[in-house]
């Protein structure tokens, strides 16, 4: 980055991606270009956008206190199942070989935003309803795990992976699905900042001015995802997630 417009463009692109991850997700599909666009070369565009984005998923999980507080227990089991599935995440992401999901990763991402979008329809058939004020099956807390594996590793469409695993496996309304979606981005997150602060090169100026704008997004998101009908968000998931995976196969 070289000159104020630059500047300005990462921290608008932060504030955007901000906005997206607290509502729909896929909040890469803005800021990671953004940074490239900026003279970034990939990996270090990928560890300033993790870091970048980290303020969001926290600020988000804040504007969504209300709704994490209502069911507490599965709160708890989101944050923990994908905090610790995101440092096996990063330890993959380490010792394999690049680009190793790199082919099925925007085949997984439509599935899964299809899924979210389907859901109404096919859950009563594919599981039983839970009445009983918010436990996870030993199922969904599994899946919940690898979800968080799939964040530290990958991260993209991670937060849709975990509305579909929630809109199946719990009885939970559209917002607060939302906000736990939000607050497992946050969880993984954080993780893999921590190790890039350690281990990798960090461009400290576009992560730190895409913290700025995503920490003011995050908030805002939440602000605006606890009022979209709950149709209207899924429909919002699935151009998302089709987009993203076209994105990725071009």
């Amino acid at each position: 980055m070289n000159s104020p417009a630059e500047y300005a463009l990462v921290l608008l692109a932060g504030l955007g991606s901000g906005v997206l991850i607290s509502t729909v997700g896929f909040a890469s599909l803005l800021s990671f270009p953004v940074l490239l666009a900026v003279g970034l070369p990939p990996v270090v565009a990928n560890v300033a956008n993790t870091i970048g984005l980290t303020p969001a998923g926290l600020s988000g999980s804040f504007g969504y206190r209300r709704e994490l507080r209502e069911k507490p227990l599965v709160t708890t089991v989101v944050l923990v199942t994908c905090a610790g599935g995101a440092v096996l995440g990063v330890v993959l992401l380490l010792a394999l070989p690049p680009g190793v999901f790199a082919a099925v990763v925007p085949y997984l991402i439509l599935v899964t935003c299809l899924l979210v979008g389907a859901q109404p329809f096919v859950s009563g058939r594919l599981r039983r309803r839970d009445r009983g004020g918010g436990r996870l099956s030993a199922a969904t807390t599994v899946a919940c795990v690898l979800v968080g594996v799939y964040g530290g590793y990958f991260g993209g469409g991670s937060g849709v992976m975990m509305m579909a695993v929630l809109g199946f496996g719990a009885d939970l309304e559209m917002r607060v699905v939302n906000a736990l979606k939000t607050l497992s981005i946050a969880a993984g997150n954080v993780v893999a900042s921590v190790l890039f602060v350690v281990i990798a090169d960090v461009d400290w100026a576009a992560a730190g001015l895409l913290a700025l704008g995503s920490a003011g997004g995050g908030y805002v998101g939440a602000l605006i995802g606890r009022r979209l009908p709950a149709t209207l968000l899924r429909v919002l998931v699935v151009l998302g997630g089709i987009t993203a995976a076209v994105t990725m196969l071009g």
